[in-house]
């Protein structure tokens, strides 16, 4: 659908938004909200009412808190409860982040909320109401103009902020407020139909994900010719196995390598500076060399932590279904190490894209979960119960054949899934693209939603 463009527009004076509608006024955030910045940490004394936080990571993952989003119990002091209770039409953003990307996002509050308040390391911002519309200003914050101004006031160096002065110095539009009401129900309309199309497409994705392991898993397990003799593993998870195969355990075929743990005292020592892979880098399947860090160890270790080609990236923690898995090194950065998140197991008697598509394979994942320690969303599992891993061993000619079939097999499911997640990509440039455009008023919705009441 092609929206029209507004009748009429005046220069805002600002070099951010350009022309604007008419009847429009640039202003800053200040002139039309409240900001309070919160200083209720997660701790709780006594003789502090108890509260509920809706903390960093509920703003963070959520464009919307609501009473039935389970948040952490705290207490707060009276002072700190009259000022930072949630109320209908608040805005709450981050004022911390390690990026300064990730300065400034936004979570609307829909409703009053009464026992929940604002967290550490956040902002409330409270719109007057007779000025602003807390739809208007939630989806103003998400449009790239609010993005690159937060973006570029943001100080620090390792860890970014936000002070309450550049916050309420912040630029934002001044629309009549019946015309706000119209842009937020709009875009919550509009964005809700991408969201739709872009759930879809991480379905399928988990789907396409779930049919590679299970592909793999037959292929690792059972091997290329249904019709061989086959003997019992007495491995959890895989039945019968061809009965030519062998079992060993990783320990007798790779040396699992720990990394290297930062924060060590290097006074006085011979240091060098060298790129290490973090769990960031190691991924389900592939690696993300975007963004490798570097760290300085001493000079001595640097053998010991070194990477290999052929060493195989297992990571040691993370979500329940990427535990373990990783990717095989070919050397991409020279000299490279890995931290101790990173495990680099070393082959010495078996193939490491052998080693590495075991690892991915549903009865690896099986094995690991078994042993490993769990949080609420995350695992993890120790070198030494790495180590137990028992390893199906076809001979050496017959893993070469059946590596030749899964690559073809899962090519063809990486393309799929390389083509969802493009298309993720652009509908998520085309929602914080239609986002600007509207709260900018690069283009006229008054009308698009035909006559529907517009509320909060």
């Amino acid at each position: 659908m092609k929206w029209k463009p507004y009748p009429s527009h005046i220069d805002s004076g600002i070099e951010l938004l350009g022309p604007i509608p008419s009847h429009w006024k640039a202003r800053k955030i200040k002139h039309m909200a409240d900001v309070r910045l919160s200083n209720v940490d997660k701790l709780s004394a006594d003789g502090q009412a108890i509260v509920r936080l809706a903390n960093y990571v509920d703003v963070y993952r959520n464009e919307r808190i609501t009473a039935d989003m389970d948040l952490m119990v705290a207490t707060a002091t009276d002072d700190q409860t009259e000022k930072l209770t949630l109320a209908a039409q608040d805005v709450v953003i981050t004022k911390d982040s390690e990026s300064p990307d990730d300065i400034a996002v936004p979570a609307y509050v829909p409703e009053s909320m009464e026992g929940v308040v604002c967290g550490y390391h956040l902002a409330l911002l409270r719109p007057d109401g007779d000025m602003l519309h807390g739809g208007f200003l939630f989806r103003w914050l998400q449009g790239k103009v609010s993005q690159a101004f937060f973006t570029t006031h943001a100080n620090g160096m390792t860890r970014y902020g936000i002070g309450k002065g550049d916050i309420g110095d912040a630029p934002i539009l001044w629309a009549p407020m019946e015309e706000q009401k119209a842009i937020a129900a709009f875009l919550d309309h509009e964005t809700a139909q991408i969201d739709t199309l872009i759930a879809e497409q991480r379905t399928l994705i988990e789907w396409l994900k779930e049919k590679r392991q299970a592909m793999t898993n037959h292929l690792v397990t059972k091997g290329l010719n249904p019709h061989t003799s086959v003997k019992e593993s007495s491995i959890d998870g895989i039945g019968p196995i061809p009965a030519h195969w062998g079992v060993r355990k990783l320990k007798l075929i790779a040396e699992v390598r720990g990394g290297v743990a930062k924060g060590k005292d290097l006074a006085g020592l011979s240091t060098v500076r060298v790129p290490y892979l973090r769990v960031a880098n190691v991924q389900d399947g592939y690696l993300d060399l975007a963004e490798v860090e570097e760290i300085e160890i001493p000079t001595r270790e640097l053998e010991r932590y070194l990477l290999q080609a052929g060493d195989v990236l297992m990571n040691e923690g993370g979500d329940f279904d990427k535990l373990g898995r990783g990717h095989v090194w070919q050397g991409e950065i020279s000299p490279c190490i890995h931290q101790n998140h990173v495990f680099s197991v070393r082959p010495h008697g078996v193939r490491s894209e052998w080693l590495n598509a075991v690892s991915g394979s549903a009865y690896a994942q099986f094995f690991f979960m078994g042993r490993a320690k769990q949080s609420t969303n995350l695992a993890s599992i120790s070198a030494s119960n790495l180590s137990e891993l028992p390893v199906v061993l076809p001979p050496e000619e017959e893993q070469v054949q059946i590596l030749a079939a899964l690559g073809r097999e899962t090519s063809e499911v990486d393309t799929l899934i390389a083509e969802s997640e493009t298309s993720i990509a652009l509908l998520q440039e085309h929602r914080s693209a239609l986002i600007t455009a509207v709260v900018t008023g690069k283009v006229d919705v008054r009308d698009a939603m035909q006559g529907e009441a517009h509320g909060n």
